[in-house]
């Protein structure tokens, strides 16, 4: 269905790059989203209300606030949509993270009042009256919701959202759980062993689960987590077919949701070269990037020494005794040798993980220890820098 929706109402829907085209999406999963789950929910309280299922009721409600979350995503996507103004230079993106974080509170919310009547039905049981309808109900809601989690995840993975993956797994979750009220359902009739209140609870369980990863998933990318990899390598990739870049570092991506991305790193090139020739070079890779993935791009030119056999080998000397000596883990970059009356200064940054077992402080000592043994009279200069994409 969102398929042949989306060859209706959204002109040029294979552009999912284009941000009009991502946007059209996100609103048309939200109303299509709106309409399914307010219909189960009807099904599904008046099929509770008949039997006297919380179980059920519970699921319904829980189908309720999918509704309001489908609303919330509609208008997060509409509000991501609004051109960048004064007060906002970089756009309004990340409403969209917004939108799916206030989605996971009211999942939350949801979760945490039906575990409370779960939990009073467990003490205070009730007979479950068996009904056809209420099966056939459950069995309707049980596909429907696993045809929401495949085209939202196929949507959110075609136009790389959050909010919309959110609510694929969030669908999912549903899945599991009206599976769960159905069993106790069957159970009941078939056994006579009421576990209503306990499917309940499990129900109330799930949400609650799936509110805590519709929060992860949203507060990551407001946070500013780290690029995707895939991401950076693309990047790397468009930076590294030019051969008058020698390497880059200082990588760093900055996400203000679709067409917003912002990206700036540091491209090594030879000392030697041309200026102009190199800075026109430069200007191209930033057009590509533009153009290939969609986001802006300021490139710094770091000019090495290629050509001088000192500097050359004392950096490859360097390099293998830190992997041999500290770790393979720790990289450098932004070499060079400044020769004075006394001694030589030795310039460089080190790249650290986040996660390195010393400190700061330490791996510095060690690592201007390895200068200090390497043949000459050097001394180290040396920044500790660590990862960011």
């Amino acid at each position: 269905m969102i398929s042949i929706l989306s060859r209706i109402f959204i002109k040029n829907h294979t552009e999912t790059s284009d941000p009009g085209v991502r946007r059209a999406y996100g609103v048309l999963c939200g109303a299509v989203g709106v309409f399914l789950n307010v219909l189960l929910f009807a099904a599904k309280y008046l099929a509770g209300t008949l039997t006297g299922s919380i179980a059920i009721v519970a699921d319904a409600f829980n189908n309720l606030s999918d509704a309001g979350s489908s609303i919330i995503t509609l208008l997060g996507f509409k509000l991501a949509a609004k051109k960048p103004d004064r007060d906002h230079p970089y756009g309004h993106g990340r409403f969209e993270c917004i939108a799916g974080l206030v989605v996971s509170f009211v999942i939350l919310m949801m979760g945490f009042d039906l575990a409370k009547s779960s939990v009073t039905k467990i003490f205070h049981p009730e007979a479950v009256d068996f009904s056809i309808l209420s099966i056939c109900i459950l069995i309707g809601s049980i596909l429907v919701k696993l045809y929401m989690a495949l085209y939202n995840r196929a949507v959110g993975k075609r136009i790389n959202s959050a909010a919309v993956m959110a609510t694929a797994t969030d669908s999912l979750s549903d899945v599991c759980a009206t599976t769960m009220v159905l069993a106790a359902t069957l159970i009941a009739r078939f056994t006579g062993v009421n576990i209503d209140g306990w499917a309940g609870a499990i129900v109330s369980l799930v949400i609650l689960w799936a509110g805590y990863n519709a929060a992860k998933d949203t507060i990551d990318p407001l946070l500013g987590q780290a690029p995707d990899p895939e991401f950076v390598q693309r990047i790397a990739d468009i930076v590294n077919r030019y051969p008058d870049v020698v390497g880059i570092h200082d990588l760093a991506v900055h996400d203000y949701g679709a067409g917003r991305v912002m990206i700036s790193l540091h491209a090594e090139v030879p000392s030697s070269g041309d200026i102009m020739a190199l800075h026109d070079v430069i200007d191209t890779i930033e057009r590509d990037l533009q153009d290939e993935l969609n986001c802006s791009a300021v490139i710094h030119m770091d000019p090495i020494s290629t050509d001088d056999q000192l500097i050359t080998s004392t950096r490859e000397l360097l390099k293998d005794r830190i992997h041999a000596q500290i770790s393979p883990d720790i990289s450098i970059h932004d070499f060079r040798m400044v020769p004075g009356p006394t001694h030589t200064n030795v310039i460089f940054d080190a790249v650290v993980p986040y996660e390195f077992p010393q400190s700061d402080e330490q791996v510095r000592d060690e690592i201007s220890r390895l200068v200090r043994a390497i043949e000459g009279d050097y001394f180290a200069v040396v920044t500790i820098d660590h990862p960011v994409a």
